[in-house]
């Protein structure tokens, strides 16, 4: 009965690991990409579609940068919500292009660990950045925590028309 016990033990195991290994999420940090270049062309189009730009700075080597990824991405309500505000970007930190350039530009928001989201207006102006550690929730994130973020600093919240009284009808 032991032997049968710890052989489904094994069995669910195996299983479960080859289940994690083909959800794996792809890379999507490009170290080799001209990080500067390519937030000029999301701020670009930012402009072109009334949004704004959301920098995800991390690397392909950080586990919680791949659960933001597939947390958003596996949750239609907060794929939509992030599509409909923002042009997003992974900017890249590793061993092999640190950015620290982009970074310094940015107010050094790896001071908060990584991932760490940057929003950009559609002018390029910096208006937050987002220590992702208070968005998660045990092992993982908090759905709430990361839509209140991408409809806190959405384009339409942060339209001065929303803050200031109209004028009475005469």
């Amino acid at each position: 009965m032991k032997h049968m016990l710890i052989a489904t033990l094994l069995l669910l195991g195996a299983t479960t690991a080859l289940k994690a290994q083909s959800e794996k999420v792809p890379d999507f940090y490009n170290p080799q990409a001209n990080a500067k270049a390519d937030i000029a062309a999301a701020v670009k189009q930012a402009q072109r579609e009334n949004k704004h730009v959301l920098l995800q700075v991390g690397g392909n080597w950080c586990v919680w940068c791949k659960r933001l990824y597939k947390f958003v991405n596996d949750r239609p309500q907060l794929k939509q919500a992030q599509e409909k505000n923002y042009v997003v970007y992974h900017l890249n930190y590793s061993k092999e292009n640190e950015n620290l350039d982009v970074l310094k530009g940015l107010g050094f928001p790896q001071r908060f660990g990584f991932p760490v989201i940057v929003i950009l207006d559609a002018k390029g102006n910096r208006l937050h950045t987002q220590n992702t550690a208070l968005l998660e929730s045990a092992d993982s994130y908090d759905e709430k925590k990361v839509e209140g973020m991408f409809t806190d600093w959405a384009p339409a919240a942060l339209a001065p028309a929303r803050y200031v009284k109209k004028a009475a009808a005469k």
